[in-house]
């Protein structure tokens, strides 16, 4: 766990510093302050309120111990092994085998399964994914997502300015060639390591979801399962709305030659190897 945070530090650090010589270069400070409070309020308010958005967008329909007893007393006692408050608990009514878990913070988090997964999945199984998801709330993976993306998008409306002004005045004004480049390059080197915290994000998940079930088998055997059907059962909401497939505990779209760069997810044989590995330690 401490190693995934250690690289999500330093890609942290990497996508920052990219934000900063962009603007140098492009925007000068002026720009990328610009950029900065803009890209901030945007995602200031998608994690505000996109827990709600997303819930609304997939029709997902809360239950209770009365309405769902199976899945919400799984919930339940995973959080309370998590020392966690208790979520919100939600169904979706989709053939895919997913899930994910939304809100701002642990207080205000809300964690939803398809009616795919809970039909596919042993119960042991199942618990495991709901604990990833939970691990997901304890980690504050919502709040380091929406950084990632401030800043990822911030690059991208700077590459934007480039696009009508020249940069510097007089005899500092930059290469041409060089801004051109840059207003290319940046903005998918910026995706890029997005995409790299989004998948350390997720294996910090299956660690976490394994410690709070006490069974990293059971998760390992849920992914490869959902893996294996996911492909085949499309999820016609994730297509309409590609930007919420990294809040899933796979990948809900297909992906095409430089699917593992550009990727919101490990590939599911390394999550699957890494998990065991925790069994033979």
């Amino acid at each position: 766990m401490f190693g995934n945070w250690i690289k999500t530090s330093i890609l942290m650090a990497g996508i920052v510093a990219l934000f900063g010589a962009m603007g140098a270069a492009i925007g000068g400070q002026q720009g990328m302050l610009i950029a900065l409070v803009v890209g901030g309020a945007m995602n200031f308010w998608a994690y505000w309120f996109s827990d709600k958005a997303v819930l609304k967008m997939y029709n997902a329909r809360q239950v209770d111990a009365s309405t769902s007893p199976y899945l919400y007393n799984m919930v339940r006692d995973l959080a309370q092994r998590a020392e966690l408050p208790m979520p919100k608990v939600y169904i979706i009514d989709e053939d895919q085998p997913n899930a994910f878990a939304t809100g701002r913070n642990p207080e205000n988090a809300a964690v939803a399964a398809t009616s795919g997964i809970m039909r596919m999945l042993s119960e042991r199984e199942l618990r495991g994914v709901m604990a990833h998801e939970l691990a997901h709330v304890k980690n504050r993976d919502i709040l380091i997502s929406t950084i990632s993306a401030t800043v990822a998008g911030a690059i991208s409306m700077l590459a934007n300015f480039g696009m009508f002004f020249s940069g510097r005045d007089g005899e500092n004004r930059p290469n041409p060639i060089v801004s051109i480049a840059m207003m290319i390059l940046a903005p998918l080197a910026g995706m890029v390591i997005q995409m790299a915290i989004s998948r350390t994000r997720e294996f910090g998940a299956d660690r976490g979801g394994a410690e709070i079930s006490g069974d990293p088998e059971a998760l390992a055997s849920a992914l490869g399962k959902i893996d294996a059907y996911a492909r085949g059962i499309p999820m016609h909401t994730a297509e309409q709305h590609p930007e919420t497939a990294q809040m899933m505990i796979m990948n809900p779209l297909s992906g095409g030659g430089l699917r593992g760069l550009f990727s919101t997810h490990p590939s599911t044989q390394e999550r699957i190897a890494r998990l065991r590995e925790m069994i033979q330690r």
